[in-house]
């Protein structure tokens, strides 16, 4: 049996897609021979709550809590909605920002390289290396983003010299909002200092992506193996279909994920159309850009929208195995083509057909032709995207939508985390 000691920053109560990676891995890393051992924050400052995934913590395992001074508290006193956003990823155009929110950025950018938990790295450090001497393990690994969690990996490789696994779940440098954090020259070259260094000191490096890792390949040789996230058989509910023609996007839908491209479509085929407009719901799940918003209402389209808001993670699958199509939107730029959104996994799972619209080049697009999941589109593709929706609404219209039988099961998280026992052993 190997004992790993994991390090992450999203554990529940957190919400979102961030925490689960872990949260599953943890869940079954027992039943292949890996005892894991959790260290996470005390006190930290999660933009999203989901209590429920409490309960998905298995029995007996050992999580360690220790407290970190987290500046997005101090923040708050200026800004709760900007500092959400910001401790979210999610930055408006320059454009669109005020004052407050342009020194925020700056700060956050410039003065927490690589990120607001850069303080939790030196006593993270200091601590784990005393537990370490009285209770071993055969391997470390981190998790990030916050990147900040590698330091502590790459602190804790100096001074024990024990197997380190670098678990990305997201790109470093090369992630869509870097840009936009307002870095000096001074601050870019640290980041990227310091991801190189966590590449080449780590003994191995796993990511989501086949994108993010033929990108780190050109930086460093230091192995690297790519496990996606994936889907919980257990998590899956027994649910009817819509009676409306439901297209559902369940998760954040902000100003930057803005899909034109789709609106104008539909508004074209509730034109076209003669019982379009009464079959067609909108559903949008989760925090939902103003802009968004508005761009449905501009086309007519606001009797369709349906603003269910945030739900917690068993109520968000409910929604994606009863839906008619399941949408996944992506921002149409170079950097998210590594991008492989969580919640790819589980429409999947869900059986629905899934309509992606996102960048040329993706590493979605492979995924969906393997499993036959669905069909995605680039931001170019109008024509092709009304010619799709309208052949699904016909079948809507007949004899019903069918469900995808391509073959998923690689993506269980089970069969994901067998993947993770074996690396853990081979390092």
């Amino acid at each position: 049996m190997k004992k790993a000691l994991i390090i992450c920053y999203y554990w529940p109560p957190a919400g979102g897609p961030g925490v689960q990676r872990w949260l599953k891995f943890v869940k079954y890393l027992i039943d292949f021979d890996v005892e894991p051992v959790v260290y996470t924050p005390e006190n930290p400052h999660y933009p999203i709550q989901d209590s429920s995934l409490e309960n998905e913590i298995p029995k007996g395992i050992e999580i360690i809590k220790k407290p970190i001074l987290e500046p997005y508290g101090l923040a708050k006193l200026f800004s709760k909605e900007s500092t959400r956003q910001i401790s979210s990823g999610i930055i408006k155009p320059n454009a669109k920002q005020s004052f407050l929110q342009k020194l925020m950025l700056f700060v956050r950018g410039n003065l927490f390289v690589p990120d607001a938990r850069i303080w939790w790295v030196k006593p993270s450090v200091n601590f784990l290396s005393s537990y370490l001497k009285k209770n071993p393990v055969d391997i470390i690994i981190t998790s990030g983003p916050p990147h900040s969690l590698h330091l502590i990996g790459l602190g804790l490789k100096k001074q024990t010299n024990l197997p380190w696994l670098a678990d990305f779940r997201d790109p470093w440098t090369t992630i869509g909002y870097q840009k936009k954090l307002r870095l000096t020259n001074w601050a870019a070259k640290k980041h990227a200092n310091l991801e190189f260094e966590v590449l080449n000191k780590a003994d191995h490096i796993l990511v989501t992506s086949p994108t993010t890792q033929s990108d780190f390949e050109k930086t460093t040789s230091t192995p690297i193996s790519c496990i996606t996230n994936g889907f919980d058989d257990e998590d899956m509910p027994k649910t009817s279909l819509d009676t409306t023609f439901t297209l559902a996007h369940i998760g954040s839908l902000l100003e930057d994920r803005n899909p034109k491209i789709l609106w104008d479509v539909l508004q074209e085929l509730v034109t076209e159309l003669p019982e379009f407009s009464k079959d067609l719901k909108i559903e949008l799940t989760g925090r939902v850009g103003t802009s968004v918003i508005d761009s449905i209402k501009e086309r007519d389209l606001g009797d369709n929208l349906s603003l269910p808001g945030y739900i917690g993670h068993s109520e968000a699958l409910q929604k994606q195995h009863s839906a008619q199509l399941l949408l996944l939107i992506e921002v149409d730029s170079q950097e998210t083509e590594a991008i492989i959104p969580g919640k790819l996994f589980e429409y999947l799972a869900a059986r629905r057909p899934i309509l992606a619209i996102g960048p040329k080049h993706s590493d979605i697009d492979s995924i969906l032709e393997k499993s036959e999941g669905g069909v995605y589109f680039n931001y170019q593709q109008k024509q092709e995207l009304k010619k799709l929706i309208q052949a699904k609404y016909e079948l809507f219209k007949g004899t019903g939508i069918p469900s995808t039988i391509g073959i998923v099961d690689v993506y269980s998280r089970k069969n994901l985390t067998k993947d993770l026992a074996q690396l853990i052993y081979s390092i």
